[in-house]
């Protein structure tokens, strides 16, 4: 079953008054028209055409010497211009120079004032009063020019153009292809009663009491000829009725062209749906191409911006051309320009001088910018499928589940050859989700022709960004492949903004140049570059300067920002829908946003509180605006299935933050309603009470304080089902978000019996999440709560989950068995266990038959914490790493669990035969050391996977009893020798045992230092199981002890306790005398 949205923009509906008043109504329907065509696969235009031309503003932007032009000709002619000189005024900082029509309230200072309703009247008469001047004028001195051959038929039609012919020039008849994105439905109205002018206005243009002829020449001209020339027949209807009575149209007449119309609507929306989606290659062949292409755009976005970085650039360039098998690092902090170096890099990788006579495979990812990079395995599998397609090879062999995937990855790297060598260039790898290993699986040796460059934040003075890059320097120990980003400096970011004001066809006056040359001084990272030259493209020649004024931290320029976007467009509604953004744990699809808009009454309130709407929703439009002023700051990336919006610079995020949450009560406000939201309180039609305001109340004489409204909000459930009731999806938004909203709305009780302790919750989300993602709700839950008795049920619940983990892992439906029966001893102390064992015996059953009637399964809280299962033969060795964090354990194969999830982080397969033995782990967790019955020793490198084996490593093949690891050595022994090699593999120093290894074989050796080491022999006879202690430190060799059958030493190696006698159980109590040299005896216990 195929899943789209479809998402509705009525032009129309929601242009606020302060659109009309800066003039922005023509621009923002243009740039919607445009989002839609570049966003939809399906229908992106359908226009409605009656017998009214519609609204005809004047220019917003003139060129001025078209300006001039005109203004000599109106007073050549004899017409005062001087109503030119008033509205327009030149703005040179445009190249070349444009007259900007100016807001009408910086002139008519009553034109918005809704509280004075009188003065607001007049000005808005004198306004549109005005605006008929200006018309008659442009319009008289355009056609005069066009007759003078001063201007051609396009430029004079540009003064005669409504809104609706240039929304109709823009969605049809400028496009390609209207077959399968474009509907026209045209409706003729005969015999309209133009006595009654009130009603007759409502679908005619009327001017001066009559028909107004040249409007209805110039619509007659785009509907009846130029629209049906361009666009099928298929997809255009046309409609004729008579004029019913007073009113003209009247439901119940035209009833059966109304149901003709809604029907052919429905069809043919749903049939240009359809045949998208079939023309959609939803084939993993036709998705990775598109996944491809998304990542090129960006890259080829980044860098028609890009300027400088030399230095950088000849580092890389050399860096592809040596024979460095390691990856290459970008690292800076936040906002340096990580990303457009990257960019322009891996557009710099295909040049000729670069990779002469080759053709390289470029795999270039911006992670987080698109579903399928947003998340560890889907970018892993997508970069597989890359590789694989451009050798052809099939994408069923690409594994879905992490260990493998990685392992597949890391083996299709070394397919790259001379002639087509692989360049990787991945950014933003600290932003990965899904794992909480966001590089560990990035390869640290390369193969032949193979380089990989990633980027990834690093702040000194925050360590939990700085994480990834830590763990980086550790993968990759070589200075040389670091690169730090750094700030552009103040030269080069003026150069930077400069050239970008020359693209952009603008400049400054030397007062505003200034003020951005000391900006630029206290800081120079690219992003507040950015955001310095988003605000400079907004002022002109003649912005008064307590207007031109620039912040000097990143913040501030952000908190500028947010605060302008919120003037422009009402602060409630730009307070809300940015909060709802950051509040959001993995942000929000644009529908969910309306959605939650249309929910908070505070912010309808605000947008309705001077009339009613028609349907008590948000207006696409708004946010539609509010979107477009923050270009490049939102990003949309993969969250549960959907392709959801959030911040793309962590600076936006942590100052929306502190300037929307500084208050937690309002933090709280936002949490909940995204909860209620979830919840589908609202959902599926149920109508939502609100209040009218003071305002709506006195204007329309309402007597009711409430009303009621549907919000025309989709319904939560856990599951969506299809026709016969079968399993369509899970609703896995509902299960990424709820719990963490109600976590932070402090809604305990709601989320206890909703999520926590609610059986159908708990089943539907283990049929869809790995168990690791139910966890972490109770997790979350308990770190944010104070109940100690609350705390205790979570934490049984959750250990109840954690110990039957492998078992439920495989079969879900088993969950009401496993909670029966480990948690049955806890029912009478611990009401919310109570409610939910009591629904897995009553609802249960739906899904396993099998109802344990008495406690028979580990309860929480005992010793058993997990069953780690994943070795399919014994295992021989089992190590805890020193944080006690991970356990590696040993079979044929290398498996590492994490202790935290139990989740399984490594299973590496080393292809040897036999069994390994006698695991071992360096100090610093980074080596993983193994040895096995066919003489093999293995050394394994825990961070990245990537492993060595050798072969025989002790002389004349004496056999393999033992290895011990240091941070950067590793020594193999047996019975005579033992041989010290470096963590490559390479042999170093062979050494001989000091007694007859035949007599006294060696059983253990330990290293503290290289040169700080001890050596336990022992007869090799169980029936005489004597033992000797030879300890090592700098170049003296204390005297050897003999003692019988085990020892321990301390952690400083200065202590023993050892056996001494053969018969007696004693242990003595052994200190290192650095004077004799010896051994001696302190206390003897028994």
């Amino acid at each position: 079953m195929l899943f789209c949205i479809l998402q509705v923009v009525d032009m129309r509906w929601g242009v606020r008054d302060e659109a009309t008043d800066d003039h922005m109504t023509t621009e923002l329907c243009m740039k919607e028209i445009e989002n839609c065509q570049r966003l939809s696969m399906g229908p992106n235009f359908v226009v409605f055409l009656g017998q009214k031309y519609g609204y005809r503003p004047i220019p917003t932007y003139i060129v001025s010497s078209e300006l001039q032009m005109i203004r000599d000709e109106l007073t050549a002619s004899g017409n005062d211009a001087t109503l030119i000189d008033t509205w327009y005024r030149k703005d040179a900082n445009a190249v070349p120079p444009v007259s900007v029509l100016q807001p009408i309230s910086s002139i008519l200072i009553n034109f918005n004032n809704k509280r004075i309703p009188k003065l607001q009247a007049e000005d808005q008469a004198i306004w549109w009063d005005t605006l008929g001047k200006f018309q008659k004028l442009f319009r008289k001195a355009a056609s005069t020019l066009f007759q003078q051959g001063k201007m051609d038929k396009d430029a004079m039609h540009n003064y005669f153009m409504s809104v609706t012919e240039r929304e109709v020039i823009n969605g049809i008849l400028s496009v390609k292809n209207t077959k399968n994105h474009c509907l026209a439905y045209i409706r003729q109205i005969n015999n309209i009663n133009l006595q009654n002018l009130k009603k007759a206005s409502l679908f005619v243009d009327i001017i001066n009491r009559s028909l107004d002829q040249e409007s209805t020449k110039l619509l007659a001209n785009l509907r009846d000829e130029r629209l049906p020339d361009k666009i099928e027949t298929s997809n255009h209807q046309k409609y004729t009725v008579e004029w019913i009575g007073r009113e003209g149209l009247d439901p119940e007449t035209h009833e059966e062209y109304l149901k003709h119309f809604i029907t052919h609507f429905y069809k043919n929306i749903t049939k240009l749906v359809d045949r998208a989606m079939r023309k959609e290659d939803s084939s993993a062949t036709g998705q990775i191409v598109t996944e491809i292409l998304q990542h090129l755009h960006a890259c080829n976005n980044s860098v028609k911006v890009f300027y400088g970085r030399e230095e950088d650039l000849e580092r890389i360039r050399n860096y592809m051309l040596d024979d460095s098998d390691k990856p290459l690092v970008l690292y800076g902090e936040g906002g340096c320009g990580k990303t457009s170096l990257l960019a322009k890099a891996a557009s710099m990788s295909t040049a000729k001088e670069w990779f002469k006579n080759k053709r390289p495979v470029s795999v270039i990812r911006f992670l987080g910018t698109t579903p399928d990079s947003s998340a560890l395995t889907p970018t892993l599998i997508s970069i597989c499928q890359q590789i694989s397609y451009n050798f052809t090879l099939p994408f069923e062999s690409i594994p879905d589940d992490l260990v493998p995937l990685t392992a597949h990855f890391k083996q299709l790297l070394t397919m790259a050859n001379e002639q087509q060598p692989f360049v990787l260039f991945l950014d933003s790898v600290d932003q990965l989700t899904g794992t909480q290993d966001k590089v560990s699986w990035l390869p640290t040796r390369l193969p032949p022709y193979c380089k990989l460059i990633v980027a990834c934040a690093c702040e000194q003075s925050n360590p939990d960004v700085s994480r990834e890059y830590f763990i980086l320097r550790k993968m990759i120990d070589v200075e040389e492949q670091f690169i730090e980003v750094t700030a552009l400096g103040e030269d080069l970011a003026m150069q930077v903004i400069k050239m970008w004001m020359r693209k952009a066809c603008r400049d400054l006056t030397n007062y505003q140049w200034r003020l951005v040359s000391n900006a630029i001084a206290k800081c120079s990272l690219p992003i507040f570059v950015k955001l310095v030259f988003a605000e400079i493209c907004r002022w002109r020649s003649y912005t008064k300067p307590q207007e031109t004024h620039l912040a000097s931290t990143v913040m501030d320029s952000i908190m500028m920002l947010f605060e302008r976007i919120e003037k422009q467009h009402g602060r409630i509604l730009v307070f809300h829908a940015l909060a709802y953004i950051t509040a959001a744990k993995s942000g929000l699809s644009e529908s969910e946003l309306e959605d939650l808009i249309s929910l908070d009454d505070k912010v309808l309130d605000d947008v309705y509180q001077y009339h009613l709407p028609p349907v008590r929703r948000i207006p696409p439009l708004l946010w539609t605006r509010i979107r477009n002023d923050l270009p490049n700051y939102l990003s949309e990336r993969e969250a549960d299935g959907v392709s959801v919006m959030n911040w793309y610079h962590r600076q936006f995020r942590d100052t929306a933050r502190e300037r929307y949450f500084k208050n937690m009560n309002m933090a709280m406000y936002f949490h909940s309603n995204i909860a209620d939201y979830y919840l589908g309180i609202w959902g599926g039609g149920k109508p939502k009470p609100f209040k009218y305001t003071e305002i709506q109340r006195h204007r329309f004489n309402l007597t009711d304080k409430e009303g009621i409204a549907d919000r025309k909000v989709p319904v939560q459930p856990l599951v969506f089902l299809t026709k016969d009731g079968k399993v369509a999806r899970y609703n896995l938004r509902k299960f990424g978000e709820m719990s963490y909203h109600m976590v932070r709305a402090r809604r305990f009780k709601d989320l206890y019996e909703n999520v926590l302790f609610n059986y159908e919750w708990l089943y539907a989300k283990l049929s869809s999440c790995p168990l690791q993602a139910i966890l972490s709700d109770y997790e979350d839950c308990s770190i944010h709560l104070e109940d100690k008795d609350a705390k205790r049920e979570l934490m049984l619940v959750a250990d109840a989950l954690r110990l039957g983990g492998a078992v439920l892992a495989q079969y879900p439906h088993m969950l009401a068995p496993q909670l029966v029966g480990r948690l049955l001893p806890e029912i009478s102390t611990n009401p919310n266990i109570k409610m939910l064992l009591n629904a897995c015996d009553d609802k249960g059953p739906t899904h396993c038959a099998l109802v344990p009637l008495y406690h028979c399964l580990h309860t929480p809280g005992g010793p058993l914490k997990y069953s780690l299962e994943g070795h399919q033969f014994a295992v021989f060795g089992f190590c805890l790493t020193s944080d006690f964090r991970y356990v590696v354990s040993i079979s044929n194969r290398f498996i590492t669990w994490d202790l935290s999830t139990s989740d399984m982080t490594r299973d590496v397969n080393p292809n040897i035969e036999g069994i390994m033995q006698q695991l071992v782990l360096s100090p610093d967790n980074k080596w993983a050391g193994a040895y096995t019955n066919n003489n093999q020793v293995v050394l394994l490198n825990t961070l990245t996977s990537e492993f060595i084996t050798i072969e025989n490593p002790l002389a004349e093949a004496e056999a393999v009893t033992g290895v011990y690891l240091l941070t950067h050595h590793l020594f193999v022994y047996g019975a005579s020798s033992w041989v010290r090699f470096d963590t490559r593999g390479n042999q170093e120093q062979l050494f001989h045992s000091p007694v007859d290894g035949k007599e006294w074989p060696i059983l253990l050796i330990e290293y503290y230092s290289l040169k700080e080491y001890f050596i336990i022999f022992w007869t090799g006879d169980l029936e005489d199981d004597k033992m000797m202690l030879y300890s090592y430190e700098e170049t003296t060799q204390f005297d050897p002890l003999e003692f019988h059958s085990s020892i321990v030493l301390t952690k400083d190696k200065n202590t023993a306790y050892a056996c001494i006698t053969e018969d007696c159980y004693a242990v003595t109590k052994l200190v290192k005398n650095q004077e004799t040299k010896k051994m001696g005896y302190r206390t003897r216990t028994s």
